[in-house]
């Protein structure tokens, strides 16, 4: 397969039955640069053409939750008294921007993500 930029869906399938035919290519190998690269070209290509959007902020903050086994009384001492907890879980209570930065920090959840529209 010559290598491209893809442009088209049609080239986009090409490289993606390309990819699954080079797949167990063996390190170092010729076919193991056109991995390399035909990855990177795939992945370009998926970026510009199905982007993902950022995750809701109180969903995203709810899954580190349940990710670190933490409860509302966990996140009251990251953030101020267990009922602005509950507040800014049931989006009653906007996320401050020092609630953001202490989120941020204590639960490692990327800025853009606290401070999106919700």
């Amino acid at each position: 397969m010559k290598l491209r930029v893809i442009k088209t869906e049609a080239q986009y399938q090409e490289a993606l039955k390309r990819l699954d035919e080079i797949f167990d290519s063996k390190k170092g190998s010729e076919n193991a640069d056109e991995l390399e690269l035909l990855s990177f070209l795939i992945e370009k290509y998926e970026n510009e053409t199905s982007p993902i959007d950022l995750p809701d902020p109180i969903e995203a903050i709810k899954f580190r939750m349940e990710q670190l086994g933490y409860k509302q009384k966990d996140l009251a001492v990251i953030i101020g008294l267990k009922s602005r907890v509950s507040e800014v879980l049931q989006r009653k209570r906007k996320l401050s921007l020092d609630m953001i930065r202490k989120l941020h920090v204590s639960l490692g959840i990327p800025t853009e993500v606290l401070i999106k529209e919700y």
